[in-house]
């Protein structure tokens, strides 16, 4: 791929030109999806992630969203989910599984899948990416 991927911020307020107007508009949660532009929308620490280009949806202000999106608190997957949980659900991807991660378990997100879906009309996939290794700080 020659085109350069955006980075995955999104939380930020930048300025942009949306139905003919100059704004600054506040992402949460969500990528810029010009038309064109390229992106990376991850899964969860188990999940694959997918870089897609933008379709320039003035409805959404040129947006997407960042990711999965939890369905659950942190504090709710700490009391569900366990350590074994965690190693269970993030088999075959290196990663942390220690206690200090349990609340970023795949299962405190939505499924990625579903969230791609929903949003056919913002971007469009370009490829899935494996998740083989995951870094948390």
């Amino acid at each position: 791929m020659t085109e350069q991927v955006s980075c995955s911020q999104h939380d930020y307020v930048a300025e942009d030109r949306c139905e003919g107007m100059d704004l600054l508009v506040t992402r949460m949660g969500a990528i810029r999806a010009g038309s064109g532009e390229f992106g990376i929308i991850p899964g969860s620490m188990g999940t694959g992630s997918y870089i897609v280009k933008g379709l320039g949806n003035a409805k959404s202000f040129n947006s997407a969203s960042h990711g999965a999106g939890r369905k659950m608190s942190r504090s709710a997957a700490k009391r569900r989910f366990s350590t074994k949980d965690l190693e269970e659900q993030t088999r075959g991807v290196e990663c942390r599984t220690d206690s200090g991660v349990v609340d970023e378990i795949p299962g405190a997100y939505k499924p990625i899948e579903k969230v791609m879906e929903q949003q056919r009309d913002l971007v469009q996939v370009v490829a899935k990416l494996k998740q083989v290794i995951c870094v948390k700080g």
